[in-house]
């Protein structure tokens, strides 16, 4: 068996203290991640055929130096302006287009256009529902017991220029308030309210949570509770104490069967008081199914055999059993 790598810690503290608990893995970015559109690349590349062609369709028929270079730099330049002027975005996606510095209009989705140099584009707004895990640990519930907690939240940014004005980096902003909000609702709940009642923790947070985002042009639609670690001394704790109330719910079952055995058995007792017939049935009965198997052995109290003459009785089945025996 092969040991394993160790594996090697290259993140910053400000990495280690981020609330999502995945890793900020590195991933490959596309042309349209990267916002570079096909047809402001094609324009380019074809004004730059057509320069190279014009070129040299100019110098084999000898025209000036000073033309053709004219010619070339014109179109190469035409090209580079169509290349940043024209812009794509996706149907999830709105562009904040500065002037100046000045904001001067949200653009998108779709195909739009911006004035090279005078305008740029500070940052490109994803509109779809957003996914935030964030978490907890050790915090102390307000019964002094530190537990870890997990959360998702689902938010979406509505106000595309609220984000992007109000707030440097809304990512990692509602991740931070997320998790301050987190442990802030653990602080006011004890061990208890949190294992029972997540629907109420949940809504807590997301009320929390949207009113310090709300300001940002972010709305939170759900917060939802993914697991709730205790220390293993107090789930052990917890786990017999558990198993000591099933024990005691048991005891306290088996004393009302006693109970309502004892009852039944008193109301037997009047019912046969004044009735002696039905109590020498009822005991040839109890002998009859105690000596119908062979080899059985029955233990009556002597005072029940002079109350109820079952001396007597006794005999007769035996007899009557002696009897069976010899037909056979």
């Amino acid at each position: 068996m092969r040991p394993k790598p160790e594996r090697t810690n290259n993140t910053n503290t400000a990495d280690a203290l981020t609330p999502f608990r995945p890793a900020a893995t590195t991933r490959s970015t596309s042309m349209a991640d990267q916002h570079m559109n096909g047809i402001s690349m094609f324009i380019l590349i074809v004004l730059i055929l057509a320069g190279v062609v014009s070129a040299i369709i100019m110098d084999s028929n000898h025209v000036k130096e000073w033309i053709i270079f004219t010619v070339f730099g014109g179109l190469l330049l035409i090209g580079f302006i169509l290349f940043f002027a024209i812009q794509v975005a996706r149907q999830w996606e709105k562009a904040v287009v500065l002037r100046m510095g000045k904001i001067r209009a949200l653009k998108g989705p779709g195909l739009f256009w911006i004035v090279p140099i005078l305008d740029t584009i500070a940052t490109w707004i994803d509109q779809r529902v957003m996914v935030t895990p964030f978490s907890a640990e050790k915090t102390l519930t307000r019964d002094t017991v530190p537990v870890n907690v997990d959360a998702v939240l689902f938010w979406l940014v509505w106000d595309a220029e609220k984000a992007s004005l109000e707030v440097e980096n809304y990512r990692n902003a509602i991740a931070w308030a997320s998790q301050t909000a987190l442990r802030e609702v653990i602080g006011q709940m004890t061990l208890a309210d949190i294992l029972v009642g997540r629907n109420k923790m949940d809504a807590d947070l997301q009320r929390i949570i949207d009113e310090r985002t709300t300001p940002w042009g972010i709305t939170v639609q759900s917060v939802e509770i993914r697991d709730v670690v205790i220390p293993t001394d107090l789930e052990d704790a917890m786990s017999r104490q558990a198993q000591a109330e099933r024990e005691r719910q048991a005891r306290v079952i088996l004393g009302e069967s006693e109970m309502q055995i004892a009852s039944s058995f008193a109301d037997a007792a009047k019912a046969y008081q004044d009735n002696p017939t039905a109590l020498h049935l009822r005991a040839m009965n109890m002998l009859f199914e105690g000596l119908k198997q062979k080899g059985a052995l029955v233990i009556v109290p002597s005072s029940a055999v002079d109350t109820m003459n079952l001396g007597g009785l006794t005999g007769l089945t035996a007899m009557a059993q002696q009897a069976v025996d010899d037909a056979k």
